[in-house]
């Protein structure tokens, strides 16, 4: 039965739960055994909260036994990021500045999802503070379940690898320049970016800008919408968000939904992009093709676009970091430390330039979109490198300038605000996965999600869980 279990979606581990034909102290223990067959391979969840997962799903149990009615998760463990709270937890978010931090309380954004019946059982490793590899100085670095020689990406690596593994049926994540969506494509799930204002947040040093988010990441889209609809909501502690009355996201999940008219770009029209990648995405476009979606090449002009990305990420860097500087200048990485002082030193137009660019880029963007339902692209432009490599020295033959010119085609979207779904596509001739990102109009997560689902059924893909090899 715990087999059974490791390899069942979320959506029907949820209706066992609510049939009483299994119980949230069978799902903890479940996935406790899963997690210590597997966590000596991959390092993807180096804090355990287990006896804490037990006493929530106790009280769940006896809830149900009283015929009392249960939340939306009913009681489904989950994974969360460890840049997040959860009460009495350890919290490093991968750092030493952090190491022995114990959270009070879980943050808003957990604190919603434990109201909504998820029960953490586990932090996720993460990136040091930045970038997107899966490895820091307290825990080390996560392995790629579908080689273990290869990085998982990040920052949400461990959430992913948690996932691809069985480990785990949801895992939360986050999302700056593309921590939901790379290590979504690097290990064959799924990753949603949502719009700034969906999902609340937890305490930010920077709470009115928008390029930071709390998201899902699942094993296939009805998992993912799932999720997404226990995360979503009001708290007035993120001004940003607002009451909704839309239906259930898992709605448009159960609704496949082929778009009419879409653009397509592997590239976004500059971008370096390694072959495996190119070839995947082609036979993904005559995929859609042949479903009858109209594709056309068209994507917003970017030049400029990681600059304007690197300006604005060295402003919320230095706001968020500075008052750690004068004691612990040298426990920040290289690169963190980089855009730290970038922020420090870049002038005022430099920065007022960076915040012009960003609001014209998000016009072309809009009127992109305005044209087509979707902007389709690759979620990485690279394919998983070697573990023990920070980030890749050149992609497709293109020196790489800074740590994060590699994300160029994840981060620079992050600046327009729209929400962006990353799914698989296929694998490489090697067995390494593929995935792609779909952009939409702001607050057009529904149709991002039915258009997952209709490609997810198109495709026909393998969402069960792997063992690492």
């Amino acid at each position: 039965m715990s087999d059974e279990l490791i390899g069942a979606s979320a959506n029907h581990v949820v209706a066992l739960l609510r049939s009483g034909e299994t119980t949230a102290l069978e799902l903890v223990e479940a996935a406790a055994r899963r997690i210590a067959a597997i966590e000596p391979s991959v390092n993807a969840l180096p804090t355990l909260c287990l006896e804490r997962g037990r006493e929530q799903a106790a009280a769940v149990d006896l809830r149900r036994k009283r015929g009392e009615p249960l939340p939306l998760l009913a009681g489904l463990p989950i994974v969360v990021k460890d840049n997040n709270d959860v009460g009495g937890v350890r919290t490093t978010s991968g750092t030493p500045l952090f190491r022995d931090r114990i959270a009070e309380t879980s943050d808003r954004t957990i604190a919603l999802l434990e109201s909504r019946g998820a029960i953490p059982i586990a932090k996720s490793n993460l990136s040091e503070l930045g970038g997107a590899q899966t490895t820091n100085a307290v825990f080390g670095a996560t392995r790629n379940p579908y080689d273990l020689r290869l990085t998982c990406g990040g920052s949400s690596g461990g959430a992913a690898v948690a996932l691809a593994t069985g480990e785990a049926w949801l895992a939360h994540g986050n999302d700056l320049g593309g921590s939901l969506r790379i290590p979504a494509a690097f290990c064959n799930v799924t990753g949603l970016r949502p719009t700034p204002g969906r999902v609340p947040r937890k305490r930010l040093a920077a709470p009115f800008d928008t390029l930071a988010v709390e998201g899902p990441m699942a094993r296939d889209i009805a998992d993912l919408a799932l999720l997404f609809d226990a995360m979503a909501g009001y708290d007035p502690g993120d001004m940003l968000t607002a009451p909704s009355s839309e239906p259930p996201f898992l709605d448009a999940a159960r609704a496949p939904t082929r778009p009419r008219r879409v653009a397509v770009s592997v590239d976004l029209g500059q971008l370096p992009i390694e072959g495996p990648i190119r070839t995947a995405f082609d036979a993904f476009v005559a995929t859609l093709a042949r479903g009858g979606v109209e594709t056309e090449v068209a994507a917003p002009d970017i030049t400029g676009a990681l600059d304007a990305f690197l300006a604005l990420r060295g402003a919320s860097f230095l706001a968020a970091w500075e008052p750690f500087l004068p004691a612990h200048r040298a426990l920040f990485p290289a690169g963190v430390m980089q855009d730290i002082e970038r922020g420090a030193t870049q002038p005022g137009p430099a920065l007022a330039a960076a915040e012009r660019y960003r609001a014209d880029f998000y016009r072309r963007t809009i009127d992109l979109l305005d044209r087509h339902e979707f902007l389709i692209c690759p979620a990485t432009q690279a394919m998983p490198f070697p573990v023990e490599t920070l980030h890749p020295a050149a992609v497709d033959g293109v020196k790489m300038e800074t740590y994060l010119d590699w994300i160029a085609i994840t981060a620079i979207l992050s600046m327009t605000a729209c929400p962006a779904i990353a799914l698989p596509i296929g694998f490489s001739s090697d067995g390494l996965p593929i995935g792609i990102q779909i952009l939409a109009h702001p607050r057009r997560e529904a149709a991002l999600i039915a258009f997952g689902a209709w490609i997810e059924q198109a495709l026909g893909l393998p969402t069960h869980p792997i063992d690492p090899r």
